[in-house]
């Protein structure tokens, strides 16, 4: 108990605590601001969530599997989600080639209209960001896809799609380097969630 982060005395005179309970703040932030906007379409947030992430990846992550994973979910809460998508007309499955049982999950064009309306919900955030100057940006964002990075390499989060645990991610003495677009990498080059990223064996 003494060393718990929410123990404040312990938190105040802890840096990593005060960051942790930072992180929670923001993401409290988040929910808040993607619950404001599930309210006002009737969807649910993970809804939302499920429909701006198809409109934005490739089909072979568009799968009830797949998007359990992303999301850190049971398979039943998304396939709940997905026959709601469906009833309300936007999205469609398509069957794979492979197997007749599963499905790619797309969008309508009402799907895609609800998005455009939808995305920007964390727009706030990213405005406040835009008021720290360029090294703190850059400093910030290091640290972020550095503890991604971590927390994936420990099991805590479960699908991260970033340029450190790519197989074509190559780490340099002064500088990382990509060998799929043979390209050197600054850190504020780095992706979070890169199309082309292919796993390290």
């Amino acid at each position: 108990m003494d060393k718990s982060i929410f123990n404040l005395p312990f938190q105040h005179s802890d840096l990593n605590s005060k960051i942790v309970v930072g992180l929670e703040r923001i993401s409290e932030v988040f929910r808040t601001l993607l619950w404001e906007h599930a309210k006002n379409i009737g969807l649910s947030p993970i809804q939302i969530q499920i429909l701006i992430f198809i409109a934005y990846h490739k089909e072979n992550l568009c799968t009830v599997s797949q998007l359990a994973k992303e999301f850190n979910v049971t398979k039943p809460t998304i396939s709940d989600a997905v026959k709601t998508l469906e009833k309300k007309e936007l999205i469609d499955k398509n069957k794979t080639s492979t197997d007749s049982r599963s499905y790619y999950i797309v969008l309508t064009s009402k799907g895609q209209d609800l998005v455009s309306k939808t995305e920007n919900f964390a727009n706030p955030i990213k405005k406040q960001l835009e008021n720290f100057d360029i090294t703190e940006q850059e400093s910030l964002f290091k640290s972020i896809s550095s503890l991604i990075y971590k927390l994936n390499r420990t099991g805590i989060l479960s699908v991260q799609r970033t340029c450190y645990a790519c197989k074509f991610y190559e780490k340099g003495e002064k500088t990382d380097y990509c060998n799929l677009i043979q390209t050197d990498l600054k850190s504020t080059d780095i992706r979070l969630d890169c199309p082309e990223f292919e796993k390290k064996s």
